[in-house]
């Protein structure tokens, strides 16, 4: 009979595997994030399983990195490059879409499935991204903020299509389009007049009440709720926190609320979201369907490294820059999963291409923080000297 307690071991071992996994990883001048989701593979092997509560502690892991990012983003270079992000965002859901689908249509004949294919390649998974450049030290960079910008649109991008899609396909099993883009849109409003609010409010009562004593407790409230909101309307729920940390960015507390929120989310919910994506990885998938699969990754990694790329230099990046913000769009996870799933569930896809959906998830997921580092070479030197 299993321990009423057992949880308690297996948060344990997930943490004690994503810090020796993250040791090894450095001392191999890569990422930490790449040993802990390697890790998570390992332990995944029959050593431990992916429960509900290491999914609920994995969810809480994503939403403070993407708060911690929002938090330390500067609200007049992201607006600045509202423009940038979007052409990025654009011309990175074309490029794969176009080439994936493509690809599939001519190997299997049917449209609707390699539709689905190349909508499961568009969706940007950008913690991955956002934990490598913070590691590095990029992430305040305009390629850093660029690609958080696009990664946030084109999972928006992703949505519509997808919705449309299902629109078509099945009648009345899908939202109508115009209440999704309504739903994002109310979204972005609720969002708006919230940071308002709030931000007046903190502007206000600073000097008459001590409000660095309890900041913290309220943005971790905020941070959820507007997830939780964010969830509900349709927008990934990272989307919410990202900017819940964008609103409070614009406060005098954002180094306090940053470095708390830091503390709790390193030492325990980010490491184990990276170890969860990790053992969630179905290892027995990858050689079903292997070089239909291969085929499709290295297209789906091309389309976003040229796609994202080209969309950044028409947008005044140089070439070297351009391509650093290609490589941190490649990843794919959360958003890949769940169109993979909803295509499976309603027989738009079938085994062979839910398995390229998975080895592309894996390899883009294990790929893109060392390829980002590595790009990032020379401001590493420079920052060190």
């Amino acid at each position: 009979m299993e321990s009423k307690v057992a949880f308690l071991l297996h948060i344990g071992i997930l943490l004690l595997g994503a810090n020796i996994g993250g040791i090894i990883s450095k001392k191999l001048k890569q990422p930490a994030v790449l040993g802990q989701i390697l890790a998570g593979m390992f332990l995944g092997m029959g050593i431990l399983e992916k429960t509900e509560l290491v999914h609920y502690l994995a969810e809480i892991g994503v939403v403070f990195l993407m708060f911690i990012a929002g938090l330390e983003t500067d609200v007049n270079e992201l607006r600045a490059s509202g423009k940038s992000s979007t052409a990025i965002a654009v011309a990175g859901v074309l490029a794969p879409l176009i080439l994936v689908s493509g690809a599939a249509y001519l190997i299997s004949g049917n449209l609707i499935s390699s539709i689905i294919l190349g909508l499961i390649s568009i969706a940007t998974s950008v913690s991955i991204s956002v934990q490598t450049l913070k590691e590095i030290g990029q992430l305040k960079t305009r390629q850093g903020v660029a690609i958080l910008g696009a990664a946030i649109i084109d999972d928006i991008i992703g949505v519509i299509l997808l919705t449309i899609v299902v629109g078509m396909v099945r009648p009345g099993t899908g939202s109508n389009v115009f209440i999704v883009i309504l739903k994002i849109l109310l979204f972005f409003l609720i969002t708006i007049v919230i940071g308002y609010i709030l931000v007046q409010i903190l502007f206000k009562i600073s000097d008459r009440v001590n409000v660095r004593r309890r900041i913290v407790p309220y943005a971790i409230i905020t941070c959820l709720i507007l997830a939780f909101i964010s969830e509900e309307l349709g927008v990934a729920a990272i989307t919410g926190a990202y900017f819940s940390g964008v609103i409070f960015s614009m406060t005098p507390y954002r180094h306090k609320i940053s470095h708390d929120v830091e503390l709790v989310s390193n030492t325990i919910f980010t490491p184990i979201f990276f170890v969860a994506i990790g053992l969630g990885v179905e290892l027995s998938t990858i050689g079903y369907g292997l070089a239909f699969s291969m085929l499709l990754l290295a297209l789906g990694i091309i389309g976003k490294i040229i796609g994202c790329g080209w969309g950044a230099k028409l947008t005044g990046f140089s070439a070297k820059h351009a391509f650093q913000v290609g490589i941190g769009m490649v990843p794919r996870a959360e958003v890949s999963l769940i169109i993979a799933s909803l295509g499976l569930k309603m027989n738009l896809i079938g085994d062979k291409e839910f398995a390229s959906a998975i080895v592309l998830v894996i390899f883009t997921t294990l790929i893109t923080p060392s390829l980002l580092k590595a790009s990032f070479k020379e401001e590493e030197k420079q920052k060190a000297t």
